[in-house]
């Protein structure tokens, strides 16, 4: 592991910090997350299967993009002193082999009581964005 988990404490976290990175979707991430999940829908593994969907080539897992938010919580925002909690997800447009992905969160709500922090994140490259 080459990169470091932020340390931030919760007095440190404020409502509407926000934390964004990219990552430029390729084929041995779809192959990667296939193995690891046991997922080999033909729709994300087989490019001439897929080329006949509506799509017309292979989809990018939906949960291989949800799991890039375990890394903003885990690495990000709070970093080292998290534990992720709950996530709720909707899936809006498909995602492809070459998209650059903007993953973000942003923090909505702080308990101190409780030491929970909400967080609002998203996913979207520059023509999802524009289309919203």
């Amino acid at each position: 592991m080459t990169e470091q988990p932020t340390s931030y404490k919760l007095d440190d976290i404020e409502v509407g910090q926000k934390v964004k990175f990219t990552v430029t979707m390729d084929e041995s991430m779809l192959d990667g997350f296939a193995k690891i999940s046991g997922d080999y829908n033909p729709l994300h593994m087989d490019q001439v299967y897929a080329a006949k969907t509506s799509f017309g080539k292979r989809v990018c897992h939906g949960m291989l993009l949800a799991s890039f938010f375990s890394r903003l919580v885990g690495m990000h925002l709070p970093g080292q002193n998290a534990l992720y909690f709950s996530q709720t997800l909707n899936f809006q447009l498909p995602c492809f082999m070459g998209d650059i992905v903007t993953i973000e969160g942003q923090v909505t709500d702080k308990s101190v009581s409780t030491k929970i922090i909400t967080i609002k994140t998203s996913a979207y490259n520059r023509a999802w964005k524009v289309s919203r």
